[in-house]
């Protein structure tokens, strides 16, 4: 590891601006934490090296809100910068931290450019950059500090292509609102945990992007060790575009982000029909 707990940490406490917002209480870390009414901040985890020499940067938040998801769509209160507006960034965020939920890939001569999520919560906004400074490097794909853990790897119904990480894998498919729609996902694992020999797969879907929470058929499954197949079915409420995420950990103890491995992200645009 190299330091990833206080990056995270300092993504979450700096770069903010603007005053406490009317109806949302300041919380020092001791408060006690609300159900809802509060606020949530992104937080930049650190970057990893790709295989094909480019970069990831890794990037969460944390939802002060003990039972509130809020909701923000990407535009002028939730985008990255510079560039698209929307780099994958989620536009439901649920409540309390949430370690690496999506990567942005950057080019092998980024360089000391920096990326920045925006992101403004009821009159409250933050702006958190993330960069290749040397001491954010995390391991994302390796086994960290020196085990032989690693993220499970991940892919849709019978394909080859695999992904481990934040930044992960994503698949296209076509709904209709109100028919469920069934997603297959394979997760291959070395069997390994930083917590304890034997701890399962647990994947755990979420609404990352879209006009309305989705209902999963199975939000959360327990897998052997070593991975397996699993399904499970979306319904919508709503048209439009939508993006799930689904998060693969290779431990049912402690959710991800405990440390920076291992974990892993996959994601399905769903484009809904009326």
């Amino acid at each position: 590891m190299h330091g990833v707990r206080l990056v995270a940490m300092a993504g979450i406490l700096s770069f903010t601006v603007g005053a406490v917002p009317r109806g949302a209480v300041a919380q020092s870390p001791l408060a006690p934490a609300s159900p809802s009414g509060q606020t949530a901040t992104p937080a930049f985890e650190g970057w990893y090296k790709n295989a094909d020499g480019s970069y990831s940067l890794s990037f969460g938040y944390y939802n002060r809100n003990t039972t509130e998801v809020l909701s923000v769509p990407v535009g002028p209160d939730n985008f990255i910068s510079p560039g698209d507006a929307n780099q994958g960034q989620p536009t439901f965020l649920y409540p309390r931290r949430h370690w690496g939920v999506f990567a942005v890939k950057v080019p092998a001569n980024f360089g000391d450019k920096k990326v920045v999520w925006n992101l403004k919560v009821r009159g409250k906004t933050y702006a958190i950059p993330g960069s290749l400074r040397e001491e954010w490097q995390i391991d994302a794909l390796e086994g960290e500090a020196g085990s032989n853990n690693t993220p499970p790897a991940l892919s849709f119904d019978d394909s080859t292509v695999q992904a481990r990480g934040p930044g992960g894998i994503s698949v296209d498919r076509t709904a209709t609102v109100g028919k469920p729609l069934t997603i297959n996902l394979v997760a291959k694992d070395d069997g390994a945990s930083l917590v304890r020999t034997g701890s399962p797969v647990v994947l755990t879907w979420f609404t990352h992007q879209g006009p309305a929470q989705v209902v999963f058929g199975t939000p959360t499954a327990r897998l052997t060790p070593k991975g397996g197949a699993s399904s499970t079915t979306a319904t919508f409420s709503k048209p439009g575009e939508y993006v799930l995420r689904v998060r693969a950990n290779d431990s049912d103890v402690t959710s991800a982000g405990h440390s920076q491995c291992c974990w892993t992200n996959a994601f399905v645009k769903v484009r809904v029909s009326p």
